[in-house]
């Protein structure tokens, strides 16, 4: 058998931003990330010389949302397009219920409301969505203490591909046990 070795863990997720002190006084002072690392840099890339800042925020896996802003207004508009204002457009966070109520108070505290953030009830996990300065929609998710039962999360791995296929074939049949009990 065949071991196939898989990335540990995400090293960073890299975004542009139009301003760099907002995103910072969100990630940090809201979020609680701290900021690690700003890299100001000049490089010769795609043909030019871009210089740019690039910022760290760390998680507590020692991953980190990293931004970038440059100092070209050419460079920014062809590396920064508008990101799309889609809730399924989003990159979400594991947290405990604490952490999240936690980051729901300092939301709160900074001033920030609907719609720019709400909590959604998945059935399996709740979620806080927020978005941030740029328009990007981060959400804080913990897990419904039910769903991490090693027998379900063992089912949902082994049925994965057969969920998939049903799905794909136009069995569009909810399989979200958890929502059809909240419901």
């Amino acid at each position: 058998m065949t071991i196939i070795r898989r990335p540990n863990r995400l090293h960073h997720t890299a975004y542009v931003t139009k301003d760099l002190e907002a995103t910072r006084a969100f990630y940090e002072d809201v979020i609680g990330l701290p900021m690690i690392a700003t890299w100001t840099e000049a490089d010769e890339l795609f043909g030019k010389m871009r210089t740019y800042c690039h910022v760290f925020f760390e998680l507590a896996d020692g991953s980190a949302l990293a931004f970038f802003q440059f100092a070209d207004a050419d460079d920014q508009a062809e590396f920064g397009p508008e990101i799309p204002s889609s809730p399924f457009i989003h990159i979400a966070l594991h947290v405990d219920k604490a952490t999240q109520d936690e980051i729901a108070a300092r939301v709160a505290a900074a001033g920030i409301t609907e719609p720019q953030t709400y909590v959604l009830e998945h059935g399996y996990c709740r979620s806080l969505y927020v978005t941030d300065p740029n328009g990007m929609i981060v959400e804080f998710t913990h897990d419904l203490a039910e769903a991490l039962d090693p027998a379900l999360d063992a089912t949902r791995r082994a049925n994965a591909r057969a969920e998939l296929k049903r799905w794909l074939a136009g069995d569009h049949t909810n399989n979200n046990n958890f929502r059809r009990e909240a419901a």
